[in-house]
């Protein structure tokens, strides 16, 4: 088979190409415009598999998709690409509009048109999946509220969140009208190697071993739960073999935490793996020291949180790492690689 993946480039892309490589024995093509939260250095160990190709376009790109599509004949599409980061879509909503609105619109049309110019049984082979987020929920008001379900009605509450809203009801409005068989995935907050340094988990140990000010926003009480990538793409894999079409499946990693608790916990493995006093600060100096409150985010969420029985139930898939052990691992991994990033 070959899997067309746009954003591979990007953190839960990369993953999910590594894994791919690793796992099957398909033809990959990675479509990614490369922007600033791409890093081809994570698809490094696997650029020269003879199974796997890149092309750098731009998924607004109607012309260059077409031709991709025309030379290698996909069976299956996983649509990633999207710009992602919270505060970006703040200060300037157009560029999410542009790429995770019309660019989910042009892969859709190039899609539809490839797909019923199929022969049959290709044509009911053929499988789109659209990777979303649990923002499009909007928030929990509550630690005790139910978590989310695909039944949820859809309350986005940033720019980020409202355009993969309406990427997925453009998703779902390509299946009822014209038939593309698709499938919708919503999973909680990533995390693990490789992840771009604006998010939480890499922002706060980067500022931490350069003894910069570790920002928290507000209270540092907004809850998030936390999937590891690797448990995340073990997910999409499933979902794309043996998920309904027309069905969305949410994914989470069962590990909800405060955002303080997050960065407290980030700090207390620094200070063991990693200590203040080796990089000729004073003894017993912590990196808690560094955690600096700041005035919230416009529009924050209080508490995501995935019920992801659907999937467990139906495709048999599980998390595998709890956060502590991930989150170890993370940290570990960031260490090790704090020089090439």
């Amino acid at each position: 088979m070959t899997i067309l993946i746009t954003g591979g480039c990007g953190f839960i892309g990369s993953a999910l190409i590594r894994y791919l490589l690793q796992h099957t024995e398909h033809q990959i093509i990675n479509l990614d415009k490369l922007t600033y939260a791409a890093n081809p250095a994570a698809l490094a160990a696997v650029a020269a598999n003879p199974r796997y190709h890149f092309k750098q376009l731009d998924i607004c790109d109607a012309a260059a998709l077409q031709q991709i599509f025309t030379q290698y004949q996909p069976q299956a599409v996983m649509h990633l690409a999207a710009e992602s980061h919270v505060d970006r879509s703040i200060a300037g909503a157009a560029g999410f509009i542009e790429t995770n609105i019309n660019g989910t619109f042009q892969l859709l049309e190039v899609s539809r048109h490839y797909q019923q110019q199929l022969p049959e049984l290709q044509r009911q082979q053929f499988r789109f999946l659209h990777i979303s987020t649990d923002e499009v929920y909007g928030d929990l008001a509550t630690a005790d509220a139910p978590a989310f379900t695909e039944q949820t009605h859809y309350a986005p509450s940033s720019p980020y969140a409202a355009s993969k809203a309406a990427s997925d009801h453009l998703v779902r409005a390509w299946h009822r009208t014209y038939g593309l068989p698709v499938i919708i995935t919503n999973c909680s907050n990533n995390y693990g190697p490789w992840q771009h340094a604006e998010k939480l988990i890499p922002n706060t140990i980067s500022k931490a071993l350069s003894g910069q000010p570790i920002p928290v926003y507000g209270n540092g009480k907004q809850i998030r739960d936390w999937l590891y990538v690797e448990d995340h793409v073990r997910a999409l894999w499933q979902v794309l073999n043996r998920g309904e079409v027309g069905q969305s499946y949410n994914i989470g990693g069962n590990s909800e935490q405060q955002n303080i608790e997050v960065v407290k916990t980030i700090c207390e493995l620094l200070d063991e793996l990693a200590p203040m006093h080796k990089r000729g600060y004073p003894l017993n100096t912590k990196h808690s020291s560094l955690i600096t409150y700041v005035t919230d985010r416009p529009g924050h969420d209080l508490r995501y949180a995935i019920n992801s029985s659907k999937i467990q139930t139906a495709l048999q898939w599980q998390p595998q790492h709890n956060f502590a052990v991930g989150l170890r691992n993370t940290v570990l991994w960031y260490l090790q690689h704090a020089g090439s990033l």
